[in-house]
């Protein structure tokens, strides 16, 4: 019996990941961006929480992601379906970073010039396993606006990492830091030897 090709070509499936620290956009991003509705871990904080989690900068913020986020985009032209994974960014729930982590081809790390040092460990847990990621400067309304080689500098980021900016609400800004992402990606892959 010969084996035939099937008429059908199947997307690409990437696995990608939306972290950062808490409160920088994270869930936001993830559904602007998903042409799906999210799937969506949002807790009300409570009182339990108080002494816990650092809502220095963030106040007002009412809800939290205690696991994670779920997405996804499907971009016709190459061939690609992305899944969006947003990771929990309060510390009591990094634990679920690795298992998110896996299987990962890349991540965006969502970043607030407002609390810069609220993305380090984030940028310290892909540096750390080899993940490649890019930053995306969330532009909150009134924040400082930062050139990216300020935030590189701010963040010691190696040259090779793009910083671009975005607006985590807006559906098309978001697909644009996917797409920055992807080119990141191929563009590290090593040439095939002659």
């Amino acid at each position: 019996m010969a084996y035939n090709e099937p008429d059908e070509v199947f997307p690409t499936q990437v696995k990608i990941l939306i972290a950062g620290g808490f409160g920088v956009g994270k869930t936001t991003f993830v559904g602007a961006a998903s042409e799906i509705e999210p799937l969506s871990t949002e807790e009300l904080i409570t009182t339990a929480s108080v002494g816990i989690d650092n809502l220095g900068g963030v106040e007002q913020k009412t809800t939290t992601t205690v696991a994670l986020d779920f997405g996804r985009i499907t971009i016709e032209q190459h061939g690609i379906v992305l899944y969006l994974f947003g990771t929990p960014g309060q510390q009591r729930f990094w634990f679920m970073w690795d298992e998110l982590c896996a299987g990962a081809l890349g991540a965006v790390v969502l970043a607030d010039t407002r609390r810069l040092d609220a993305c380090f460990e984030a940028v310290d847990f892909f540096e750390n396993r080899g993940t490649s990621f890019l930053i995306a400067v969330n532009e909150f309304d009134g924040a400082f606006r930062y050139t990216a080689d300020e935030v590189r500098a701010a963040l010691e980021l190696d040259p090779r990492v793009p910083i671009v900016l975005c607006d985590a609400r807006d559906g098309r800004s978001a697909t644009a830091v996917l797409r920055a992402l992807i080119r990141h990606l191929i563009a590290a892959v090593p040439a095939p030897s002659a």
